[in-house]
């Protein structure tokens, strides 16, 4: 099918805009859902604390290798087609996550919903960028994109705590499978194929040292508890691979991570924004399910419905920070994700929040306020000011940032909760090893305050004008070259 050439109207990017959203919220619902099921999982599997990171990361491992693969493959190929093929191989993951028999399998099933996963949701916001040209217009999009992860840590812990109370943790993977079946359809029906008028070449060698690099880092951390120093051989493997990339790429016209990209302060700073704003939402989500149904006893259910303040606050905050991000910019939702963020986390951390039900609701209701806010200046700074030819790139960057953080964030809260507690101790131990861990939510709460505050002003503004000159003329003279 060739490239669409004409411009949808009103309606159709409306249709556009709701297709693509159904494609996020089949990937958020399953990670809600997913982690309101760890305690079931954990008794019916015989998983460690280690396994249950793994179930989690290996999907956001496996994501965040090839997100930016998948965003310049739909450049190159066809948005529409990849988009297609991702929500092919998610519906099936799912499905068989739902049947997996063991552990080992359900992480290998868990993989292959990444894969398809990685063709979803930085595509999706390619056609949204591609689709909304108007830059207000856009950063409405973008914060009703944002919303739809409000409306999945919403209902997610109600409906997967109700589903896994009522039939099992292997229905919560029966969620994605009618979305997924819809969104193909209404895809294949609704969304015209586009794709870059210059694709971008593939980078094979620069994929390969992508997943060396996330793969050594996410190992070492979650095996360290109990592998110790067995481990330190794959930080020399991560070193390596971090200075082959940094190597490498720049000697590429076309490489796999355009570093003069982050030559531009306000993509840079929504990287790091994105990856200590994820870290800390999954390793907040990670202690709560553990918490909630571990120590307090709760069901599935309760579970799910303690977590709906949070919830809430982030279906909520998200539209309005969208709205905000078209109007005033970026800096005001940043500096409000940081601090409710942070206060959050020290609520945990230094007032033993746990110990009283009005500070723990207190600390859900900051909490998701900062993460409401905190989704749409990241994704709309990361592709603002990028050439359009280019924005599936910028985005896939973008989303794997958010799902590094995420990998990240698990590993290291995993290892710190899994450090602090051994087989022999007792459970009350949990509440006093979580407490570093709260600690690390606070710093990443704080780093989405400082380097928002500093990468949202004119200085930063004008990196990102220039970084976007420079990009727009480096294409013309590749085009020039391939040309001749």
């Amino acid at each position: 099918m060739p490239a669409s050439t004409s411009a949808p109207g009103p309606r159709r990017r409306l249709l556009i805009l709701a297709i693509c959203c159904m494609s996020l919220l089949i990937v958020s619902l399953d990670a809600t859902v997913l982690n309101v099921a760890l305690p079931s999982i954990r008794q019916d599997l015989g998983a460690s604390v280690a396994d249950l990171q793994w179930i989690i990361d290996a999907y956001t491992l496996v994501l965040a290798s090839l997100l930016v693969l998948a965003g310049s493959t739909a450049d190159r190929i066809g948005r529409r087609r990849v988009f297609l093929t991702g929500l092919v191989l998610f519906t099936l993951g799912s499905a068989l996550c739902s049947l997996a028999p063991d552990l080992p399998l359900l992480v290998v099933f868990r993989m292959v919903q990444a894969v398809g996963g990685s063709m979803l949701n930085p595509v999706a916001m390619s056609i949204i960028t591609n689709t909304f040209t108007d830059p207000r217009e856009r950063a409405r999009a973008i914060g009703a994109w944002g919303g739809v992860v409000g409306i999945s840590m919403a209902a997610g812990p109600v409906i997967g705590g109700l589903l896994v109370e009522t039939v099992g943790w292997r229905s919560i993977f029966w969620l994605n499978i009618p979305v997924g079946l819809a969104a193909l359809l209404l895809t294949w029906r609704c969304i015209p194929e586009s794709r870059a008028p210059k694709p971008r070449r593939p980078d094979p060698v620069g994929q390969l040292l992508v997943i060396a690099l996330l793969g050594s880092v996410t190992y070492a951390i979650i095996e360290a508890p109990s592998k110790g120093a067995a481990v330190l051989p794959l930080a020399g493997v991560a070193v390596a691979a971090l200075t082959a990339l940094l190597l490498y790429e720049p000697r590429r016209d076309e490489p796999l991570i355009d570093l003069r990209f982050f030559r531009s302060a306000p993509f840079s700073g929504a990287t790091v924004i994105a990856v200590s704003a994820f870290a800390a939402l999954s390793g907040f989500l990670f202690l709560n399910t553990l918490y909630l149904q571990g120590l307090r006893g709760l069901s599935p259910l309760h579970a799910g419905l303690y977590m709906l303040p949070m919830a809430g606050l982030t279906f909520l905050c998200a539209p309005l920070s969208g709205r905000l991000v078209g109007a005033r910019g970026p800096r005001l939702p940043l500096i409000v994700a940081g601090t409710t963020m942070a206060a959050s986390a020290l609520l945990f951390a230094a007032f033993d929040a746990e110990s009283s039900t009005p500070l723990l609701f207190t600390g859900y209701v900051l909490f998701g306020l900062g993460f409401g806010m905190v989704n749409a200046p990241i994704t709309n700074t990361a592709v603002s000011g990028m050439p359009r030819a280019q924005a599936g790139v910028a985005a896939a960057i973008a989303s794997t940032s958010r799902q590094t953080g995420a990998t990240l964030g698990v590993a290291v809260i995993g290892s710190v909760l899994a450090a602090g507690t051994s087989a022999a101790a007792p459970a009350s131990t949990f509440l006093e090893a979580s407490r570093p861990a709260w600690w690390i939510i606070m710093a990443c709460g704080l780093s989405v305050l400082v380097v928002g505050a500093a990468t949202s002003g004119r200085w930063a503004r004008e990196t990102a004008r220039r970084t976007a000159e420079r990009l727009e003329r480096t294409g013309a003279r590749v085009a020039a070259r391939s040309g001749s």
